[in-house]
Order: structure tokens, then C-alpha cells, then sequence
């Protein structure tokens, strides 16, 4: 195998360890329990201008909450786009209601506002709108088109840390937002998440799902039955020491995104993260999109590194086309072409924080050589 045989991984410093091993010596009595926790929201809420941060077990865990704190329940319908991580849907059948699928747009590869409005429902009830890979939507239509048909926006920022649209956050649109601190993240707790609100009743509806539904008056009784989504402290003392770190990881992520445009500057018909208007991309994952004109698909390119011995991770399947939601790929695509058709035209690209230069090159000579190009040299050439 090649140098490059892992696309994700996180950075670790002395500060992770220090941090740590403080929490693991001093984070278990008193007042001390859950402080790395709560800091941790804290900083995080007010770096997204949001008022209120609650951690969670993980992402998924996050999203089940704020739809169980909006009261989505059955018979409601919930909306997704096609191409995304399963995790952004699978609380929506938890919960009873019903997943619709929206198509993506060709620019952003995040939910189009025209399809969002065109499986709108009298029974739609939200919308779960995702920054793919650290892309943002156009968010000004989208918010337009929830306003207008009265249903909650809730954005998956979960590979988005750091990305900004229209000189604002990504997770500070919509009624509540989340994030993913999974070992693949920018910053990582191995596995964490956080949900973001404004709304104080929302916030204390779900904080107190969060535990079981504790009552405030009397220890071990319940005021109902709820869900056991309780962060850990060791887990919020790495996630606070890593937030400390917060643009250096973005900036190191942004930086493969920059040699890959080097790399491939050449190539025409190729396509990488966009960059938001009046904004940036956090890029949590580069992910490339082979044009039309070279005619592969991502299973022949994924195949071909194989071959030369490198990993090669697919663009997100179209939903829909999966067993989990039964296969529908023929009809579905004729609803979302848009979706089914990138999709089978992109690959990930290695994402891990020790990727090195050369390593990089080395990893996008081998799609220039599936493509019949000539090697780069170095990224400058």
C-alpha cells in the first residue's frame, strides 16, 4: 500500500493530553463533574451566536432530541436531501414520521430551495437541511421557503465547524442546529455531538429529555419516560481542549482543499467544495466531482486507486437508492436527477489531519493517471 491509508483522522497536541488528564485526575467530584461539559457549550454556543449549547452522546442523538422537542411525531413529514449520511434521516422514522426526499442542488450539492418547495406537504412539519462536507445551501432561499410554509428549519451542520455563508456561522440557521464530533470530524471527542438553540422552552424541553426526564424536585423520580443522551466529561475535556484549537483545524483542513484546487487546476471538467457567497468553506472532507465529459463513474475511479493501492471513499448514495428506505432508486431519480447523477460522480478525498503535502500529491497523481494526465511535480507547478 501507499503512504495515504486512512481519509480521516484527527490532530492531537499536548493540549488534548494536558487537558485530559486534568479531567481524569479532578473532573468526577462536586462541581467538577460536568465542568469541561458545560464550558465546552458555553464557548461553543457564543463562537455560533446562539444562546444555548447542550452536548449530546453524538450527532444522531443531537437531531432526536430537537425532534422530540418540537413534538414531530406520526403522521408528520419530515424533509431530507437525497445525498447525505444516513444519520441526518434515520430519527425521523424513530420518531414515527414520515422521510421525504428533496433533491440537491448542482452548484452547492446541499438541498435545492425549488425541490424543498416542491415536496412540501399540509403534513410537512420541518426540514433537516445539510451542509454537505462543509458546503452551504443557499440559505436565503431556503429560509424564504420555510417561512413562507410555516415548517422549522433545522440545519445539520455536522461536517460544517467552521464554514460561514453570508458572513454567518454555519449552525446558527434555523429553530436548532447540530454538530458531529465523530473521530472523522474537525474537532473530535471520538464520538459527540452538540445541539444548538435560541428558543429557551425548546431548550429546557429538550435538556430535560436528555436525562431521562428527571424531575427538578426529587432525586431518581421521573417526570416521564425519556432517553438516556447524557454527555461525559472526559469526552467534553478533549472537545473543549480541541475547540481551543478551533481555526488552526479549520485552516489545516482548508489548506488540503487549496492543494487539491492546485493539483487539479489544470483539469477542466473536475470539481471541488464550493465556497459560499460572502463566506467560507470549513472543508471537513474535499470531495471531487468528475465532469460529464470524462465518463466514469465513481465505482470505476474507486477500483482504479485500488488498484494502485490507495482507499477510495464514494460521494454519499443517494438515500433513497438504499435498502433502508427501499430501494427506489428508479423511481427517485427521476424526482431528484440532480442527486442520483452527481452522486455517481464523486469520490472523497483524503481529509486526515497528518495528510502531508507529498502524500497528497501522491494520492491526486493517482486519479490524474486513471484519467490519462500527466503526474504533477510539486503543488507550485
Amino acid at each position: 500500500m501507499n503512504s495515504i491509508t486512512e481519509l480521516f483522522g484527527p490532530s492531537i497536541t499536548e493540549l488534548e493530553l494536558k487537558t485530559v488528564m486534568d479531567a481524569m485526575q479532578n473532573g468526577w467530584y462536586g462541581s467538577q463533574k460536568y465542568w469541561y461539559v458545560e464550558k465546552f457549550e458555553r464557548e461553543f454556543a457564543q463562537y455560533h451566536g446562539r444562546k444555548y449549547a447542550m452536548m449530546t452522546p453524538n450527532c444522531t442523538s443531537a437531531i432526536h432530541l430537537l425532534l422530540l422537542g418540537l413534538g414531530i411525531g406520526p403522521g408528520d413529514e419530515v424533509i431530507v436531501p437525497e445525498c447525505t449520511w444516513i444519520a441526518s434521516a434515520t430519527n425521523i422514522t424513530h420518531i414515527g414520521a414520515k422521510t421525504v426526499f428533496a433533491d440537491i442542488d448542482e452548484n452547492t450539492w446541499c438541498m435545492s430551495a425549488e425541490s424543498l418547495e416542491r415536496v412540501i406537504t399540509p403534513k410537512t412539519k420541518a426540514v433537516i437541511v445539510v451542509d454537505l462536507y462543509g458546503n452551504m445551501p443557499d440559505m436565503d432561499a431556503i429560509r424564504s421557503v420555510t417561512k413562507k410554509h410555516g415548517i422549522y428549519l433545522i440545519e445539520d451542520a455536522a461536517g460544517a465547524l467552521g464554514s460561514v455563508y453570508r458572513d454567518k456561522r454555519a449552525g446558527s440557521f434555523g429553530i436548532g442546529s447540530v454538530f458531529s464530533f465523530h473521530r472523522t470530524k474537525t474537532i473530535t471527542t471520538g464520538e459527540g455531538g452538540m445541539l444548538l438553540i435560541d428558543d429557551q422552552k425548546l431548550y429546557e424541553r429538550c435538556h430535560f429529555l436528555r436525562d431521562h426526564g428527571r424531575s427538578r424536585d426529587k432525586h431518581y423520580f421521573n417526570d416521564e419516560v425519556a432517553y438516556k443522551y447524557m454527555p461525559c466529561n472526559l469526552l467534553g475535556s478533549l472537545g473543549y481542549a480541541q475547540f481551543q484549537r478551533v481555526e488552526e483545524l479549520v485552516q489545516a483542513k482548508r489548506h488540503l482543499l487549496e492543494c487539491y484546487r492546485l493539483v487539479f487546476a489544470d483539469v477542466p471538467d473536475l470539481y471541488l467544495n464550493p465556497e459560499p457567497p460572502e463566506g467560507r468553506n470549513g472543508a471537513w472532507c474535499t470531495a471531487l466531482i468528475f465532469g460529464r465529459s470524462h465518463k466514469i463513474n465513481k465505482e470505476y475511479i474507486i477500483s482504479e486507486l485500488a488498484k494502485r493501492g490507495f482507499e477510495g471513499r464514494p460521494f454519499f448514495y443517494p438515500l433513497s437508492s438504499m435498502p433502508a428506505y427501499g430501494s427506489r432508486g428508479a423511481e427517485m431519480a427521476l424526482k431528484n436527477p440532480i442527486a442520483y447523477d452527481l452522486s455517481c460522480r464523486g469520490i472523497c478525498l483524503p481529509a486526515a489531519f497528518r495528510t502531508s503535502d507529498t502524500q497528497l500529491l501522491e494520492y491526486s497523481n493517482a486519479i490524474r493517471s486513471v484519467l490519462g494526465l500527466a503526474p504533477k511535480i510539486d503543488l507550485n507547478e
